[in-house]
């Protein structure tokens, strides 16, 4: 009997500890009476905290546990889970990324009051994702350092040599919006020769005017404001979320245009909590927590909101065209190359 009682403890333990290595809240799967609703994100912390607080508050049945990881550590982590799915909603994450998982089988629809919140143009493929948000993906520097006058216009000033050792960069292969950005920069030129050498030749410029590439998105905010370098690419939310904490960066939406992301979110197929999930989504896509998000948190929604946040009328925000179903196909063979060939090799 000793030995039986031993036994479940140690199980108990290990499956706790289990929990906890994940980066999840081991004690909110045990709240009584309460649903849990595991969400992965890439998501900032500052905007899902946010977000998890108000819908608790409004639905006291549900507790939230989540885990955030970057964009394509996500998308790899439901897909690694796919024969037995741990989450239950994927929060955050390019429209290339949820287009793989899609077609992987990872993903299934919300319901049809869920998803008729999105335009169709905001959806993905038999409405297997849906778009939260239009993400800009922008130059940014640190006004400490640099003014107006010297700080680059436009993404070929980047590679010029007076910010030699300037710039720093979150990591490619594990950021959605990095890969985005790169694939991006290869997409100029290969939409008209169709090749994507021009545009390796320009991440090796990019790379040798590079001083670091940072772990995640936090160390890169600390290094610029610490006066390492300069400079970043990275997403506008962001950028103009940290100005708004103290950071002292400064926005620069590029002269040819910002390639302009869909970040999403999915419920993961045979979701352990399907009906959570779905309730979670029509509380974050619902208009009032779009407005607020827009206003407070400077997201470009895609449901309709019936007033336009002032910031947004105000960023006069250019759109850089690009072919996202082109840049999804050939996302692994452009990161794996600069992977390989091109990174800290400048």
């Amino acid at each position: 009997m000793r030995r039986r009682v031993f036994t479940s403890m140690v199980l108990a333990t290990t499956a706790t500890l289990a929990l906890s290595a994940c980066g999840l809240d081991a004690g909110s799967s045990a709240t009584a009476g309460r649903e849990t609703i595991t969400i992965y994100t890439s998501r900032p912390k500052g905007i899902t905290e946010g977000v998890v607080k108000k819908f608790e508050a409004a639905n006291p049945a549900y507790k939230i546990q989540l885990l955030t990881l970057g964009a394509q550590e996500v998308a790899d982590r439901v897909r690694a889970e796919s024969g037995r799915p741990q989450a239950d909603v994927w929060w955050g994450g390019t429209s290339q990324q949820f287009d793989q998982g899609a077609a992987a089988g990872l993903l299934e629809a919300f319901p049809t009051d869920v998803v008729d919140r999105v335009p169709e143009k905001y959806r993905g493929k038999d409405n297997l994702w849906l778009a939260e948000q239009r993400l800009a993906e922008i130059i940014a520097y640190n006004h400490d350092l640099l003014n107006p006058d010297q700080a680059p216009k436009d993404w070929d000033d980047l590679i010029k040599p007076e910010f030699k050792d300037k710039i720093l960069i979150r990591d490619v292969a594990a950021s959605g919006t990095m890969r985005s950005i790169f694939s991006s920069m290869i997409y100029r030129t290969f939409q008209t020769t169709g090749t994507p050498d021009e545009g390796y030749a320009w991440l090796k410029g990019l790379d040798a005017n590079t001083k670091d590439y940072t772990a995640n998105p936090t160390d890169l905010y600390l290094r610029i404001q610490r006066q390492e370098a300069p400079l970043t690419i990275w997403n506008l939310q962001d950028i103009m979320l940290q100005s708004k904490a103290g950071v002292p960066f400064t926005p620069v939406v590029p002269a040819s245009g910002a390639p302009i992301l869909l970040d999403g979110i999915g419920k993961v197929k045979n979701a352990p909590h399907s009906a959570g999930a779905d309730k979670f989504a029509a509380f974050l896509l619902q208009e009032q927590t779009q407005q607020s998000l827009a206003e407070q948190n400077y997201q470009i929604p895609t449901v309709a909101l019936s007033q336009e946040p002032e910031w947004l009328s105000t960023l006069n925000l250019k759109e850089m065209p690009v072919d996202w179903k082109t840049v999804g196909s050939k996302d692994a063979e452009w990161i794996g190359y600069w992977v390989q060939n091109i990174k800290n090799r400048g």
